[in-house]
C-alpha cells in the first residue's frame, strides 16, 4: 500500500483561485484531476493534515471533498485506519465499459452533429498523445487516452454526460494502473485513436463507431485478465 509521503509534495500547487474559492466541490475536482493524470495511485492513503496544507483548506472543507469523491468510488475511509484511494477491481471494469459504450459509441454515431470545436477537440488529444510518444512519456500518453475519451464523450455537447464521463475517466484511470507494462498497453490504442478520428473527420460515423467497439472489447479484456493475475490485498 502506498503511504501518505512523497506522492503528496509532487502534486502541483492550487494556485491562488483555490485560496479564492476553498469549496468542498473545487478540492474534489483537483483531486480528481490528480487521480485521472496518475498523480494518485489506488491504495494511497489521504492525509488530511498534509492535504489542508497543501490546498490550503480546512480540515471541515477537505472531509466534506472526500466524502464527494467517496460517492463517486475514487475514495474509500476505513474506520480508524483513514481515507485511501479506491482499488477498482474486474467487477468495476465491466461496469465502467458498460457506461462508456453508452456514452462514447452513441457521441461517435452522432459526430457529424457535434458543435463546431468539439470534433478538434478529440484530434487536438490525438496530437497529445503522439506527442508524449514521440518522447517516450508513456504515462503522459496515459493522460492524453483520458483527455481524448473526454473529448469523445464531448460530441455528445451535454455537460451532464461531461461530468459523467470525468467521473468514469477517473475510475478508469484507477484500474489502469493494474498494467505492469504501460507502454505495451497504452502506444497500440493510439494509432486506433487516430483512425477514429480520421472517420469521424471524413463523416463516417458508423465507421468510427465500429472501431471504437473492437477498441472497447480488446481494452476491456486486457484489463480484467490483468486483475485475473493479480492476488488481490
Amino acid at each position: 500500500m502506498t503511504a501518505a509521503g512523497d506522492w503528496i509534495d509532487d502534486l502541483p500547487e492550487a494556485g491562488d483561485e483555490l485560496e479564492r474559492s476553498s469549496t468542498a466541490e473545487r478540492v474534489a475536482d483537483l483531486l480528481r484531476g490528480h487521480i485521472i493524470n496518475g498523480a494518485m495511485a489506488p491504495g494511497a492513503r489521504l492525509s488530511e493534515e498534509r492535504l489542508g496544507r497543501k490546498f490550503r483548506v480546512s480540515r471541515n472543507t477537505l472531509r466534506e471533498a472526500f466524502r464527494l469523491l467517496g460517492h463517486e468510488r475514487l475514495l474509500v475511509h476505513e474506520f480508524n485506519r483513514g481515507v485511501f484511494v479506491a482499488k477498482p477491481g474486474a467487477a468495476d471494469v465491466a461496469d465502467l465499459f458498460r457506461m462508456r459504450r453508452a456514452l462514447e459509441l452513441t457521441a461517435v454515431r452522432s459526430g457529424a452533429q457535434a458543435a463546431a470545436g468539439a470534433l478538434g477537440a478529440v484530434g487536438a488529444a490525438v496530437e497529445q498523445g503522439e506527442a508524449a510518444r514521440a518522447r517516450g512519456d508513456w504515462e503522459g500518453i496515459g493522460t492524453a487516452n483520458m483527455a481524448y475519451h473526454r473529448a469523445v464523450a464531448g460530441l455528445l455537447g451535454s455537460p451532464r454526460a461531461d461530468e459523467t464521463m470525468r467521473q468514469l475517466l477517473a475510475e478508469l484511470r484507477l484500474a489502469f494502473h493494474v498494467m505492469a507494462a504501460p507502454r505495451d498497453f497504452y502506444a497500440p490504442y493510439l494509432d486506433r485513436n487516430r483512425v477514429i478520428y480520421d472517420l469521424l473527420s471524413a463523416g463516417s460515423g458508423a465507421s468510427a463507431a465500429r472501431e471504437l467497439e473492437d477498441y472497447f472489447d480488446l481494452a476491456e479484456h486486457q484489463l480484467v485478465q490483468a486483475f485475473a493475475a493479480t492476488p488481490r490485498s
